[in-house]
């Protein structure tokens, strides 16, 4: 392969010159902590407490010529947060979604998802993803996290949102022996769980005959059982008006189907259907009238649970005051099973219209009763996990007089990811069903004639079975060297240069099976394999409190047996066949240089520099539709990355900072697979729909602006603003087409015709905005409100993309435009944090403007485009320190209860009255912990 030759000649040299240890990859504000007994700068602010997270993170940003935002823990053990994603939503700048489950997921910074995540500045990736799963870093193996918004040349150039780095503690860190350990239990008020976690680390360093030598261990684990309820109200589809005109064929209310190759209507139209009272579909040359309603509704009742064990050891060695080596091997680990309570109903039978609403000026229907309904109920169990392990070597070695570095880094890591998933339906037809799709709220109100029928097994058939599991896998091995001179004097100040090979390594493999329904009554599969759920929504909305379903973990436990009850093989006959194997060598060299002026007697501070890019991937595909038959696709592609940034000291207080710089998305793996992913007519559509991914996708390219001006006011206050804009070329969108697909070996939903949807570099966009941060200590408040202070953002964005619109082949005819998805064009967060005596505690409150989330399956009508409403969360922290060394801790969070809620829009069709969604119910916490730190 290309590339190999060098790769192995650099690692042989960097086996050599590393001897140990984990330390930065690339350039950090912090790479002197890895010094032993490292002396504090002089810009250092030293306090304790909430107070000294807060400032810390302000010093980070204040000392660094790049524009970076951080999270620093005010001790050992003491970031305030379950996990590092949930840390990060007080960032400037950072927004999170998907708060459901009882913890926060997903993380844009500036409203870009794609951060590159580094561990101590290493490169690290879950499985065979592109990124981590930041939210299975426990905070309390956390000693800070940086958030980088610019970037420079001897930084990855990967992640057009920037990149988090996640720092761990070290045994240099402390001056001899140190011990922490912290205990916590945590009430869920939806779940009624109790859910503990814990950590511990020990850590010391020794003078000996051949330099000093450090200890670190760090381990933690938390569970958490969890409870997710929803309620849902269907996608809009066209119905016929009940007095539909002579010779349309069509029955009152009558719903319009697609019909042959979309001969009737086009599903999955952006902007949808019109909404306008009185509106026609041309079917066969009559212009048919038609309502538009919901065309089904359905609860989803979910309990997960879920275990992170995770640790570290770091072995750090000074033989001399010039050099220090550190081994570091960290593991994180996450076992999670989740058993969804589904049940459905359609609401769009005809053969009795039944009383309907509509919203006036509208033909959408807000309300309707339908007779003989067909619902189902699905019991889905889904058990995952993932070991991920890093081991790292480090050295790093001060030449000329300490005027200059080398850091040589080596490091290996795997991932693997499994899930299983086995679910079982029930089906049964009932006499009636009313709904009002809003009844207030956004939330749906639905309920069944014989409602008191639903927890009764005796009036359910079994129906169909879905089973497949999957493993995906990754390693890989990375080398860098890196060196620095520092001139001190001068207009050059500083040149730096650095080599890096990365050679990744990627596969994945996949079983599934499915069958069409049993057809025997569900109380033959005995008392065992029941499940009745109580108290759902209670309070929420008014849908069903209690159903019957089959029970998630007897499915799992029984899976043999149930299999052999559908005729299916057996789990001594399933084997996982291979969908692809990537091989991904990745070269990159940068030089950059530090130079500075002086402008009206002030330095002007520049760094300037370029990297260079060379990837070169092998890609094996295998069809599991057509035995695995295997695909060879060989891809390269190389860059020039350059950088430049200024920082100006205006007044001593007052800087201002410029960033030019270029990065770019790599396509994740399974973006390229371009084999299928198929199901079936589950919905009676006609046809079933699929994925596929592009072997040829080519990275996605960003140039990005930056200017901030950022006041010192005081020394523990500031004040920033900035402004930012993102030029984004290649954009991967999704581009469906209608294929034929014969011989696919679907049961459940069987049919030959299928909806694919493939990933395209087929838009351009812009992202542009503002962000403002104030951190204020005031120094004047008297007496109890001495250590007071307030910590706050403000992010306003804006964004524009290019949306192909394409025929039923998938050619496209033409562009409308859209924002990116998960920006929202106003958010902000506020904390008061006070720190006074023994008692620390901080308020925060965290809000974000309605944003477009994500797109619908292009299966349905009217827009397909998912929002999320404006949503606002307030959590509260307190810490009490009853001795020296130990702490108490409460923390609560969402305590105004806040909801998730989405609806359907596309422009100004659409809206959260007429199209809600899903409303999902978010639990509130409470915590009570102990902490302990003795050093």
């Amino acid at each position: 392969m290309k590339g190999s030759k060098v790769f192995v000649t650099t690692t042989a040299s960097l086996i050599a010159l590393c001897v140990a240890g984990a330390a930065q990859a690339q350039t950090q504000p912090e790479a002197t902590a890895d010094k032993p007994k490292a002396d504090p700068s002089a810009e250092e602010i030293i306090v304790t407490g909430v107070r000294a997270s807060i400032l810390g993170a302000l010093n980070t940003r204040k000392n660094n010529v790049q524009i970076v935002d951080s999270i620093v823990s005010e001790d050992v053990g003491k970031l305030p947060d379950n996990n590092v994603v949930e840390a990060l939503q007080r960032v400037t700048g950072i927004q999170i979604t998907d708060r459901a489950s009882g913890e926060a997921q997903t993380v844009t910074i500036r409203g870009l998802p794609d951060a590159v995540t580094t561990l101590n500045g290493i490169n690290v990736f879950t499985s065979s993803g592109q990124s981590f799963a930041l939210q299975d870093i426990p905070a309390n193996l956390v000693k800070a996290v940086n958030v980088y918004k610019t970037r420079a040349a001897d930084q990855l150039e990967t992640g057009l949102a920037g990149q988090i780095d996640v720092r761990t503690r070290r045994p240099f860190d402390f001056d001899g022996f140190a011990v922490s350990g912290q205990i916590r239990g945590t009430y869920d008020e939806i779940a009624k769980t109790y859910n503990p976690s814990g950590a511990l680390l020990i850590s010391d360093r020794w003078e000996t005959g051949i330099g000093e030598i450090g200890l670190l261990v760090n381990a933690s684990y938390t569970k958490a059982k969890y409870r997710t309820e929803s309620a849902t109200a269907g996608a809009l589809v066209p119905f016929a008006t009940e007095n539909p005109p002579t010779g349309s064929g069509f029955s009152p209310l009558e719903r319009i189907f697609p019909g042959n190759n979309n001969e009737n209507w086009e599903p999955g139209l952006d902007a949808g259907l019109p909404t306008a009272s009185g509106s026609t579909l041309n079917i066969k040359g009559v212009d048919v009238p038609y309502y538009l309603s919901r065309d089904a509704v359905f609860s989803s009742d979910l309990y997960g649970e879920r275990k992170r064990p995770a640790f570290n050891v770091a072995l750090q060695w000074a033989p001399n005051s010039s050099s220090v080596y550190t081994a570091e091997m960290f593991y994180t680990g996450f076992r999670g099973s989740t058993y969804n309570s589904l049940m459905f109903s359609f609401v769009d039978w005809w053969g009795n219209p039944g009383d309907f609403e509509v919203y006036d000026g509208t033909n959408i229907i807000k309300s309707r009763t339908v007779d003989d309904v067909y619902g189902f109920n699905s019991g889905d169990y889904t058990k995952t996990s993932t070991d991920s392990y890093i081991y790292h070597l480090n050295g790093q070695w001060d030449v000329g007089d300490g005027d200059g570095k080398i850091t040589g880094d080596l490091s290996y890591q795997t991932s693997t990811y499994k899930t299983a998933f086995i679910a079982m339906r029930t089906f049964r037809v009932a006499d009636q069903i009313t709904a009002d799709f809003n009844a207030g709220g956004g939330i749906p109100s639905y309920h069944f004639s014989d409602d008191s029928l639903l927890t009764d097994p005796s009036v359910w058939t079994v129906g169909e079975l879905y089973d497949n599991a999957g493993r995906d896998q990754g390693n890989a091995v990375t080398g860098q060297l890196d060196g620095y001179y520092d001139f001190h004097d001068g207009f050059f100040r500083k040149v730096k240069a650095g080599l890096r090979v990365d050679d990744r390594k990627a596969s994945s493999y996949i079983r599934t099976q499915d069958a069409v329904a049993l057809g025997q009554n569900m109380t033959t599969l005995g008392d065992a394999a029941y499940f009745t759920n109580s108290s759902f929504f209670s309070g929420a909305g008014d849908v069903p409190r209690s159903w019957v379903n089959v029970k998630g973990s007897w499915l799992y436990n029984n899976a043999d047996t149930v299999r052999s009850l559908y005729g299916l093989p057996t789990s001594d006959e399933l084997s996982l066949g291979k969908t692809f194997n990537i091989e991904e060598v990745t070269m990159s060299a940068y030089l950059m240089a530090d130079a500075q002026v002086s402008i009206f007697g002030n330095p002007l501070d520049i760094e300037a520099g370029v990297r260079y890019v060379n990837v070169d991937t092998n890609y094996d595909f295998y069809d599991r539709y057509d035995n695995f038959a295997q695909t060879t696709v060989s891809t390269g592609s190389a860059k020039f990355l350059p950088s430049f940034t200024l920082r100006y000291e205006v007044t001593p207080s007052v800087r201002l900072r410029f960033n030019y710089g270029e990065t770019l998305r790599r396509p994740a793996f399974t973006d390229i697979n371009p084999t299928y992913s198929l199901t079936g007519d589950l919905t009676n559509l006609g046809y079933g729909s699929g994925s596929a991914g592009t072997a040829t996708l080519q990275p996605t390219h960003s140039k990005n602006y930056d200017l901030a001006l950022e006041w010192y006011f005081e020394r523990n206050s500031a004040l920033t603003v900035t402004g930012f804009r993102r030029e984004i070329s290649g954009l991967v969108v999704p581009i469906s087409s209608y294929e034929y697909i014969p011989n696919n070996g679907i049961s459940a939903g069987a049919t030959d015709y299928f909806s694919i949807t493939r990933p395209a570099n087929a838009s351009n966009g812009v992202l542009k905005g503002v962000e403002v941060g104030l951190t204020y200590f005031p120094t004047y408040l008297p007496s109890v409100l001495d250590g007071l202070g307030f910590q706050g953002s403000l992010t306003v964005l804006d964004s524009n993309q290019s949306i192909p619109e394409t025929d039923e082949l998938g050619n496209i005819t033409g562009y409308t435009q859209s924002a990116f998805f998960n920006v929202s064009k106003l958010s902000y967060n506020a904390t008061l944090a006070y720190e006074r005596g023994p008692i620390g505690a901080r308020l925060s409150y965290v809000w974000r403007q309605a944003f477009l989330h994500n797109n619908e399956a292009r299966l349905f009508a009217n827009p397909i485009g998912v929002w999320y409403k404006s949503s606002g969360y307030l959590d509260f922290q307190l810490t009490a320190d009853i001795k020296d060394g130990i702490a108490l801790t409460f923390d609560a969070r969402n305590l105004t209860k806040e909801m998730q809620q989405s609806y359907y829009k596309y422009g100004s069709a659409g809206g959260a009255q007429t199209d809600n969604l899903q409303t999902a119910l978010v639990p509130r916490t409470f915590a009570i912990g102990a902490r302990f730190t003795f050093q």
